[in-house]
């Protein structure tokens, strides 16, 4: 698995091969500094990110391949689940209420894992489902949407629970369970949070060929045998998410609104993560990554200009990408 190609004519990528399909994203900061779009340090940012969460993955699922442990193998999904609520709850999340840190843990391990099992033994077959190789990169995929949907849903929900706040304590007033109440609103979320995966369904092999069918193809399986694949995948991410989102969505409501029928504005925070988790300022977790951002504007300034120049490439040696 980590060891040379299966295809003894594939080439090998390295971190130079990278670094050129990294010069993609330096022209779209260039774009966006020469339009003043202020997102060229983001995006240079979210791309450094990417680098190495791939890299740390890479060396994190060597062992666990090699392995073969089932408990290895859950260890992982949960700490990615983990991973994925603190990505919920402080990094995309504008709008938060009290106690979502477990609510999130619980919606993600809720929707992902039986999901996951279920699609990956019965769906497609593996026996045992926990196989490393095929059950790892399916519940990430997975846990990746599902992190989309709740996000999308909560957000809607707690902004309708504090700008139409009148509306819900009306219904409640006239008798309504907070569940009736807020049944439009939670309806709207858990559409929006499909959304994105129904148009994806809706144009996927028609218009665009996506990832996982990409993957299979470029690895070797047939192309009968890779859509397939990717029909199976999209139906699992499609009923983890709708999952994930429900959870979510269903408990955000029976927090702020509690049983006496009084929407609790005071259990919607809408500051910064380091206040939602009551941390001091100079504690916070957004506070390093704020800093980093900023010296990579910075950077990128000088970068723009130096690639302006012309850019030599200094090739430190050749490190292989595991696969």
């Amino acid at each position: 698995m980590d060891g040379a190609p299966s295809d003894p004519d594939e080439q090998e990528l390295t971190y130079l091969n990278v670094s050129t399909a990294f010069t993609f994203i330096i022209l779209d900061a260039v774009v966006s500094a020469y339009y003043n779009l202020d997102i060229g340090g983001k995006l240079v940012w979210a791309a450094c990110r990417c680098v190495v969460q791939l890299s740390l993955l890479s060396l994190v699922l060597r062992p666990v391949f090699e392995l073969q442990n089932p408990l290895f193998v859950f260890g992982l999904v949960l700490i990615l689940n983990c991973l994925g609520t603190i990505e919920v709850v402080v990094n995309k999340s504008k709008k938060r209420f009290q106690h979502m840190l477990p609510v999130v843990l619980a919606a993600l391990l809720g929707s992902t894992v039986p999901v996951s099992i279920i699609g990956v033994r019965f769906a497609l077959g593996i026996i045992p489902f926990w196989t490393p190789p095929h059950y790892v990169p399916i519940a990430g995929m997975l846990i990746g949407n599902a992190i989309s949907g709740v996000v999308v849903s909560t957000s809607y929900v707690l902004k309708e629970l504090q700008d139409n706040r009148d509306k819900v304590e009306t219904y409640l007033a006239f008798g309504a369970s907070r569940m009736e109440a807020c049944r439009p609103i939670v309806l709207e979320g858990l559409r929006l949070a499909l959304t994105p995966t129904i148009n994806q369904m809706s144009v996927i092999g028609l218009i665009s060929i996506p990832g996982m069918m990409t993957g299979a193809l470029l690895g070797g399986s047939s192309v009968s045998r890779a859509s397939k694949l990717q029909m199976i995948i999209m139906f699992l991410i499609s009923g983890s998410a709708a999952l994930s989102a429900l959870i979510a969505t269903v408990a955000c409501v029976a927090i702020v609104v509690d049983g006496q029928g009084r929407v609790r504005g005071e259990r919607i925070m809408g500051g910064s993560a380091t206040e939602f988790l009551g941390l001091p300022a100079g504690m916070g977790m957004s506070m390093p990554a704020t800093h980093l951002r900023q010296r990579l504007k910075r950077g990128l300034v000088a970068l723009v200009g130096f690639c302006g120049r012309g850019v030599r490439d200094d090739d430190r040696g050749s490190y292989a990408l595991l696969g």
